[in-house]
């Protein structure tokens, strides 16, 4: 009786629950739990059902998550939901609360400073609401139920009836547990274990070829017991086809010797030889490598682990792929005591990245005759032998996006003892000088004009790829209407700030009818002989702008350009005419900032949401990302249209911008897949920084109609494109679908 006399009070009166405050302009202390004091007319109850949530902080202060938190009378836990934050942006999720809860609460377990929480409120939700709401992230996000629509769920859910919140309560939860690679990923590994014994068994039976893996490892002084741990992982693969190739660099380690004769007398799969004089890792490898008799060759250090199963991983792909000629796998590290830490889930076969640095590293095989066309390890590249070898067998391959596969499972694990690269901080200064020498022999070998330097983090790189003799014209396309407050400053800033002088730029005008905004536009054409105002006099269309602006441009390089983009660094269009130039490339993409200088773009990354998310949004400028690849021009599948260059050539061959079905929404990831389809590489570059007042002129989804259309972009691009949006090839299986973070799945 009192919590339908409750719902009816909060259908009838709805301020009394419905954006109801619970906390605003209080300063909060680092993890401190916040209680819903101004609740107090029903804090003896709450009535069961769903809720809106909807919380702001100040900064991201707060940690990366808010939790709020459930009690009975008791004190015991009636729920517990994550609450993702994003910086100084309003969070909204729906919640259930269970019946018995008294109280609630606001935690912030990741805070380390004291921050400004804003506001947090509840609105009551209405089951039909709520379940639509469940469908929708249900199906843009739920690797279970994501093959399905939102209106299908939907109509799963309602069948269901009152047992729809049970059935799809735990699958919504999941959406929002944010697990990252720190605390989070021993949990993870649990949750996600490799192949069971019979199911390793079965896939070992319907191998047609079972190819021989030799295993080279050069040993030079390792700790006999961490040399022990790794030959005993060789020895206890499930697949026993290999042998191991081990050349003694002279070591002078008591013990190291005695290990060795132990296992090569115990195991005739294990060969040994010694090497007199200490002739450094690349010297050592090749004495290894000439005892090599398999079809295939593994790298695998002196002190590191493999997984059970990575060997018969390795002979799976090698039968699914069987023209391949090098394969890789994901890693982590392991410490002192036998903890696993910090695993790379790495992305496929990624041209533009493997020049920044070597993400390919561990485990690497490569079919022996690779190495053997190129000579094996080279002396000179020590410290770096690994990334030159692969460059070097990467120039034999007929089409490497096909012939480099990438094993995306944990099969490798790299010991952090003292003195290793696994140890941040512990980089040599001679393997960075062959890793950046390896780079640009590889960029001579293929016949590139480019030049590689030293990037801003350890063994990293950038390439530099030159313009050509003369400049092309670029027609930078500018939509607009209206709002001379934000096209002024973009306006104003390219012509200022862009080093680049051979361009034009097409004001788009859409319907414009302020005074200010077409005396502005008069002027700036006036002004700048560069600048063409050219109009569109249709309803609001950005894919048929940008198409018809493209009709006019006389530029041979496209540039889509929103009219709320502010470049930074004078550079910016030099660096992306170089790269979109390039004949294997297709769009080319920059770096963009909100107006406080945290990342909003660093690449699109296809599937979070459900369709296409933003890499590392929210991360500060200077962040490094996931692995450097903030901070490391790389390829991706796409990039935001709303500062992207391409050649008009490649634009019209893959037919524009979608008018019909993506007048607003995904039509540049959309138009990044038709060119990624066509055989062209999309490149994203930090080096081209820009400030991004996102969707100022075109404001948020926020009415009914906007919303229908919005659905109707996403069904489109779910239906177009769903064969890519699974598994993003740029990105990994086990990262996040639900954040923009590079978090664990």
């Amino acid at each position: 009786m009192l919590v339908s006399l409750a719902r009816w009070l909060a259908g009838v009166f709805p301020g009394l629950l419905e954006r109801s405050p619970l906390v605003k302009n209080l300063v909060s202390a680092p993890g401190q739990r916040v209680a819903a004091d101004a609740l107090q007319w029903n804090r003896w109850f709450w009535p069961a059902g769903w809720y809106m949530a909807e919380l702001k902080v100040s900064s991201a202060h707060a940690g990366n998550e808010a939790v709020l938190v459930a009690q009975s009378k008791s004190g015991e836990e009636t729920g517990r939901f994550a609450l993702p934050l994003a910086n100084a942006e309003l969070v909204k999720r729906l919640v259930y609360i269970p019946a018995g809860t008294v109280h609630l609460a606001v935690e912030f377990p990741g805070a380390t400073e004291p921050f400004t929480l804003e506001s947090l409120r509840l609105a009551w939700g209405r089951v039909g609401f709520a379940r639509a709401r469940v469908a929708r992230r249900l199906s843009g996000i739920h690797p279970e139920w994501n093959h399905l629509g939102a209106g299908q769920i939907d109509k799963v859910l309602a069948q269901a009836g009152a047992e729809w919140v049970t059935k799809a309560l735990p699958a919504y939860e999941e959406t929002f547990q944010r697990t990252t690679a720190g605390a989070g990923y021993k949990k993870w590994l649990v949750q996600h274990p490799d192949l069971m014994d019979a199911i390793a068994g079965q896939t070992l039976e319907q191998l047609t070829v079972r190819p021989l893996i030799s295993v080279v490892m050069p040993v030079y002084n390792p700790s006999p017991k961490h040399l022990i741990a790794c030959i005993e992982s060789i020895q206890q693969q499930s697949y026993a086809n290999w042998e191991l190739c081990i050349a003694d660099d002279a070591s002078t380690v008591p013990g190291v010797k005695d290990v060795l004769e132990r296992f090569a007398q115990s195991d005739n799969r294990v060969r040994v030889c010694y090497r007199e004089v200490n002739g450094h890792i690349c010297a050592a490898s090749n004495s290894a490598l000439a005892l090599a008799n398999g079809d295939y060759v593994a790298l695998v250090d002196h002190d590191d682990v493999l997984a059970p199963h990575a060997f018969l991983h390795i002979a799976q792909a090698i039968n699914d792929y069987p023209d391949a000629g090098i394969f890789y796998t994901d890693e982590d590290k392991i410490d002192a005591g036998g903890h696993f830490y910090d695993p790379h889930f790495k992305p496929d076969w990624n041209p533009e990245l493997i020049l920044a640095q070597n993400y390919v590293s561990h485990l690497g095989v490569f079919r022996k005759d690779l190495i053997d066309a190129v000579g094996g390890f080279r002396e000179g590249f020590e410290g770096a032998q690994d990334h030159d070898l692969l460059l070097r067998c990467v120039l034999e391959l007929a089409d490497p996006a096909r012939q480099v596969v990438h094993i995306p499972r944990v099969l490798y694990h790299w010991r952090s003892s003292e003195g290793s690269t696994a140890l941040a901080g512990s980089e040599k200064d001679y393997a960075a000088r062959a890793g950046l020498k390896a780079v640009n022999n590889y960029l001579e070998n293929s016949g590139e004009a480019a030049v590689a330097e030293a990037g801003r983090f350890p063994n990293t790189f950038r390439v530099r790829y030159p313009l050509p003799q003369p400049l092309p014209l670029v027609s930078l396309l500018v939509p607009t209407r209206n709002g001379v407050e934000i096209l002024r400053p973009c306006v104003d800033a390219i012509l200022e700030r862009t080093g680049y002088r051979h361009f034009e730029l097409l004001i788009l005008d859409n319907q414009s009818d302020c005074p200010e905004t077409l005396a502005y536009m008069d002027e700036v054409q006036r002004r700048d002989k560069r600048v063409r105002v050219v109009r569109w006099d249709h309803p609001f269309n950005y894919s048929a702008i940008n198409n018809f602006g493209a009709q006019q441009a006389k530029g041979s390089i496209l540039g889509l350009i929103n009219n709320d983009i502010e470049p930074i660094n004078s550079d910016w269009l030099s660096e992306m005419v170089s790269h979109a130039v390039r004949p294997e490339v297709g769009c080319v993409g920059a770096k963009l900032y909100y107006p406080n200088h945290k990342v909003q773009h660093g690449g699109v990354i296809l599937g979070i949401g459900g369709v296409a998310g933003h890499s590392h949004k929210f991360a500060d400028r200077d962040a490094p990302g996931y692995f450097y690849r903030l901070m490391l021009a790389q390829n991706l599948s796409a990039v935001t249209g709303a500062c992207l260059l391409l050649r008009k050539e490649v634009f019209e061959a893959v037919g524009g911008l979608e008018e019909q079905h993506l007048e607003i929404a995904f039509n540049d990831v959309d138009l990044c897949l038709k060119v990624r389809e066509a055989g062209y590489w999309n490149v994203w570059t930090p080096h081209a920084e820009a400030i991004h007042h996102e969707s100022v002129s075109r404001g948020k989804e926020d009415t009914p109609e906007k919303q229908a259309r919005f659905a109707s972009e996403v069904a489109y691009m779910k239906k177009r494109w769903q064969h890519r949006l699974q598994n993003d090839p740029a990105y990994n299986p086990n990262l996040t679908l639900a954040f923009e973070d590079f978090s664990l799945r």
